[in-house]
């Protein structure tokens, strides 16, 4: 007995001389095995790194980083809060982040960004995937995909407290590109780890027969399916799982952090604010300093409930409540360390939401995609710089506009890859982060 696949069917029957001629028409070169092995980016680069600070829900642009003021006699909405003009550069921040205020001359406002929806689910696909209705790989996976990572006993790739698998999901890229979440069930972050990762039953070496088998196994299938990225990026991703078991757990144990990093981070006694805690947050911004500096590629941190439909005033006080001391910490630290000049730092929402009359008692807010804010800060950007403006109600851009497809190009080329040429092949199609329609790089940021 032995077995004789469809494949091997069609070759030895009549039909056979057919198959071979349509096989030498459709023919193309095999698709490079997916590895994580460093890549030398195409371009010059100025980050070698990111960090996504991604605020779920749609921070309130005019309450934040965009000032509103009132001018004339009439009062027309625009910012609630006071702002102050902060650092040398004189940015314009909202007085609810006094902690992150004090490195405003590290950051670079997006004040023009765009979106194509007000819906929260697919604006939120979009900003992560550059597609809004279909599933597609995620700017973590793409950046991964086009520069490997810079160590081999950790995904390049990490998402902590994710919203969603969509949001790192490497969708038709091999899995060996897809995130590793951390959290993903809401998990206290002073005891959250990596799904799957221990195995308690088995000593290292049991552990290491156990996986050549399975890998042997695997390697027999896939020598027989030729050219298939996905059985190997299975197999690599094995690889990688077993190789995590010595290195992640150090990684997430911070109790080798000194008494000052902690309480810099607001990682301590849980100070709660709204539904959220500073603690919580302060752990993921310091296991993101840990994570870049031991040669992860992108890292993703999830801080949802931006979505200010009643109480405006106060949960979104109680948010900036939580992440302003964490973020400053995480930007004074990678200064310090002399990693902020190579890692991007990216923070921002799916969209913002309309400015509020501050003279009225309104205190509900709606869904905003007209324009909004982000910032960035490292990574070669122009430090203490403004881009772009909204109207004078802080509604809608109206200068310097950023689509998000235009942010994706902007963080590729920053990082020495081209958007136009990191491509996939899949179904028939080539596929890249930044689609078809028309992306630029928003090369006024570039310092």
């Amino acid at each position: 007995m032995f077995a004789l696949s469809r494949r091997d069917m069609l070759r030895s029957t009549s039909c056979g001389f057919g198959y071979l001629a349509m096989a030498g028409l459709t023919s193309k070169p095999a698709a490079a095995v997916p590895t994580l092995a460093p890549k030398i980016p195409p371009l010059p680069a100025k980050a070698k790194r990111v960090i996504f600070l991604c605020m779920g829900g749609g921070p309130s642009q005019t309450d934040t980083f965009d000032y509103k003021p009132q001018t004339g006699n009439k009062p027309h909405p625009g910012s609630l809060f006071k702002f102050n003009q902060c650092g040398q550069s004189g940015l314009w921040i909202s007085e609810l982040f006094p902690e992150l205020s004090k490195h405003a001359d590290k950051l670079c406002l997006l004040n023009g960004m765009y979106a194509d929806s007000t819906n929260h689910a697919q604006s939120f696909l979009q900003l992560h995937t550059g597609e809004r209705l279909r599933p597609r790989p995620s700017m973590g996976s793409w950046v991964v995909y086009g520069l490997g990572t810079e160590s081999q006993n950790l995904p390049g790739f990490i998402s902590i407290h994710p919203a969603k698998p969509s949001i790192y999901s490497s969708s038709f890229l091999p899995p060996v590109y897809e995130g590793t979440p951390i959290g993903v069930n809401g998990e206290d972050m002073s005891t959250a780890t990596i799904p799957n990762i221990a195995n308690s039953h088995l000593t290292p070496e049991s552990k290491r027969l156990q996986l050549d088998l399975v890998q042997a196994l695997n390697r027999e299938h896939s020598a027989a399916r030729s050219g298939d990225p996905s059985l190997e990026g299975v197999i690599e991703s094995l690889e990688l799982g077993f190789r995590m078991q010595s290195t992640a757990p150090k990684l997430l144990d911070t109790t080798n952090e000194s008494a000052a990093t902690l309480a810099a981070y607001g990682v301590g006694p849980t100070k709660s604010f709204g539904t959220s805690s500073e603690d919580d947050f302060g752990r993921q911004c310091l296991l993101a300093r840990r994570f870049i500096e031991s040669g992860v590629r992108f890292v993703q941190l999830n801080h949802g409930s931006w979505d200010q439909h009643k109480n405006h005033r106060a949960d979104l006080t109680a948010n900036c409540q939580v992440v302003d001391r964490p973020i400053a910490a995480l930007l004074g630290d990678l200064e310090n360390r002399g990693l902020l000049e190579d890692t991007l730092v990216v923070w921002g929402g799916e969209f913002g939401r309309p400015s509020l009359n501050p003279s009225t008692k309104e205190d509900a807010s709606g869904h905003n995609a007209r324009g909004f804010t982000f910032w960035l800060a490292g990574g070669g950007v122009k430090p203490g710089f403004v881009h772009g403006k909204t109207d004078d109600m802080g509604n809608q851009a109206v200068d310097g506009k950023v689509h998000f497809r235009d942010l994706h190009a902007t963080l590729l080329h920053l990082l020495g890859l081209d958007h136009e040429k990191l491509t996939y092949e899949y179904g028939g199609r080539t596929f890249r982060l930044t689609g078809t329609e028309g992306a630029k790089v928003v090369r006024n940021v570039i310092a």
